[in-house]
């Protein structure tokens, strides 16, 4: 089984190459790239699709990585073995990133430095700039049919399935005829020219699987939206935000779709562009207390402006949803790279003893299926609850099963008391009679008088009533903590493998490939080790035993100040000297080469 972690490059490698495609913003680079991606999804090949673009709108480098591996070892890849350089600004960088025995396609247009040329990798030049300036008039569509005129290249280099690309190409012109005829055109001339100049398909090359037949390609912000859809959400607020606009975007569209009514025209759902983040999260919690599934997309920049609002829908008990695509901060940070350092803050978030419940997908299906969780907990708790995706799960393409729903599915709605309950009710008290798992009964406005209660942020006791007094306030607040704990038995269990070592790796969210790739080739090496991603916080049972039957515990994450280690030995017993760290940050998606060498390197301390 072959992870594309080590140095040796067989000449020849069917499905199991690593491609990077770099280019410079705004020149539309990333329609053919998508191209390609999903032609190797069609041949049924596992395929992973990382886009690294700057955040300006055009003129920086971005670049596109593709990793191909018929074993399904598809995290970000440590090193490649093509390199489509179409940016001169960053040849020097682009060719030194290519493997030993590797290829450089690149627009031979214009000479290539000479100090640029590598004895041991294969330069492949195509007059990509010539061919597009004989074929087409205008300096824009010149400037798009480049793009597609290598797609062309690489189709006839990597032995891709023409009419599949060309099928592809019909179903995403369909009704522009002259654009699909220029892709076309595009397409062949870049083809026929590789096929004319070099010996195809290369080395690397690709051969149908099948597969991918019963998985589909998707983004983890379509998913996000998707599922807050079943869950049942009418309401959405939120103020645009990279990277988590796209969930809105989504969620308008299947709500256009499927949420208007087909009789009267009418929209049964509202969504709802604020002025600010602030905004956003209160317009959420006044719906949500009104008995609508509420929710708001955001960034780490947007959950520290809602701070103050979500304290409020803790101590109120009111529900909410809050969907967090981390990107890398602080302040602005680098708002199109991806990070998982909101840990904290989204636990912990507002001023004084705040605790929220926080749910970590790992792919596109856990944003779907948590999503729909997040609503339910909520709910059945009345308090705010985050789920916290990232940028590389939010806005890449993943290869996931396809999407299963329960048609039986109920939603939780939690301890509402309705009209006939509050008929037999004396005295409703809104934060009194609690159950097993300390949740008072709400009601919802207008369903009867008898409900009426004033919600309030400021002291209160058990009966909903102003306090001051020390005792009546602690009484609250405690109980509020015993219901934070209590969630612990509904969030997700942590996935666990291995066969007991005495050595556990623990990660998170979307490090998942990646570290489960560096243990293979870790056992390679003759270290075992057991696996745990945590998929929830206050964290499930099975969490804290992992840590106590392990003497050594690697934790893997995004951020530079170690923050699931640090929730972890707060909200555990663990004993905080069995834990170490390996922390990668810069922005990118994590690699098992990344993951592999900082745990070499802990042993070594040892």
């Amino acid at each position: 089984m072959s992870t594309g972690v080590t140095l040796a490059r067989p000449a020849t490698r069917v499905n199991d190459f690593a491609v990077k495609l770099a280019n410079v913003n705004g020149t539309g680079s990333a329609s053919a790239n998508s191209l390609l991606m999903q032609a190797i999804f069609r041949m049924g090949v596992p395929v992973s699709g990382k886009n690294l673009f700057p955040s300006n709108i055009q003129g920086l480098p971005t670049w596109y990585e593709i990793r191909v591996n018929a074993d399904g070892w598809t995290a970000r890849a440590p090193e490649y073995d093509l390199m489509v350089a179409m940016n001169a600004q960053t040849y020097d960088q682009d060719i030194r990133e290519v493997c030993k025995g590797g290829y450089v396609l690149y627009d031979s247009t214009w000479p290539l430095d000479a100090q640029l040329h590598r004895d041991d990798v294969t330069f492949l030049g195509v007059p990509l700039a010539q061919l597009c300036n004989e074929k087409f008039k205008t300096p824009r569509e010149r400037i798009l049919m480049k793009n597609i005129a290598y797609t062309g290249t690489l189709v006839a280099l990597l032995g891709i399935d023409m009419e599949l690309i060309a099928e592809l190409l019909d179903e995403k012109y369909a009704g522009k005829a002259r654009l699909r005829d220029s892709n076309h055109v595009a397409l062949r001339l870049g083809y026929d020219h590789a096929i004319g100049n070099f010996d195809c398909p290369l080395g690397l090359r690709l051969q149908p699987v099948g597969e991918t037949a019963d998985r589909i390609l998707i983004d983890g912000n379509t998913a996000t939206a998707l599922g807050c859809l079943y869950a049942g959400a009418t309401v959405a607020a939120w103020y645009p935000i990279t990277p988590s606009t796209s969930v809105m975007d989504a969620f308008t569209r299947l709500c256009e779709k499927y949420r208007c009514d087909p009789q009267t025209g009418r929209n049964n759902f509202m969504t709802l562009q604020a002025e600010d983040e602030l905004a956003a999260i209160g317009m959420v919690v006044g719906a949500s207390w009104n008995g609508a599934r509420a929710f708001t997309a955001t960034a780490g920049p947007g959950i520290s402006l809602m701070n103050e609002i979500l304290g409020l829908a803790y101590y109120a008990e009111i529900p909410a949803v809050v969907v967090d695509v981390q990107r890398t901060g602080p302040s602005t940070g680098m708002p199109t790279r991806t990070q998982q350092a909101d840990l904290m803050e989204a636990a912990y978030a507002s001023h004084g003893d705040t605790k929220h419940i926080l749910l970590f997908p790992g792919n596109p299906t856990e944003c779907f299926h948590f999503a729909v969780l997040a609503f339910d907990l909520a709910e059945r708790f009345q308090t705010p609850v985050l789920m916290l995706s990232d940028l590389d799960i939010g806005m890449n393409d993943w290869v996931v099963p396809r999407l299963t729903w329960d048609d039986n599915y109920t939603p939780d709605r939690g301890r509402v008391l309705d009209a006939a309950a509050l008929e037999n009710t004396l005295v409703f008290q809104r934060y009194n009679n609690w159950d097993e798992e300390f949740v008072a009964a709400r009601t919802l406005p207008g369903v009867s008088e008898r409900g009426a209660y004033f919600a309030r942020g400021s002291g209160h006791t058990s009966a909903g009533e102003y306090t001051e007094i020390p005792e009546e306030y602690q009484e609250v607040v405690d109980r509020l903590a015993k219901k934070h704990a209590a969630a612990a038995a509904h969030t997700p269990e942590p996935i666990i493998e291995g066969t007991r070592s005495r050595i556990g790796v623990l990660t998170i969210g979307g490090c998942d490939l990646a570290v489960r790739e560096a243990l293979y080739v870790l056992r390679e090496r003759d270290i075992a080790a057991d696996f745990m991603r945590v998929r929830g916080f206050p964290f499930h049972a099975a969490v804290k035993q992992f840590l106590a039957e392990h003497d050594t515990v690697f934790v893997v994450e995004q951020n530079r100040d170690a923050q699931l280690r640090s929730l972890l030995t707060l909200e555990t017993d663990v004993e905080k000297e069995k834990l170490r760290s390996i922390l990668v940050y810069g922005g990118f998606p994590l690699s098992a080469k990344s993951v592999v060498d900082g745990v070499l390197a802990e042993l070594e301390k040892a």
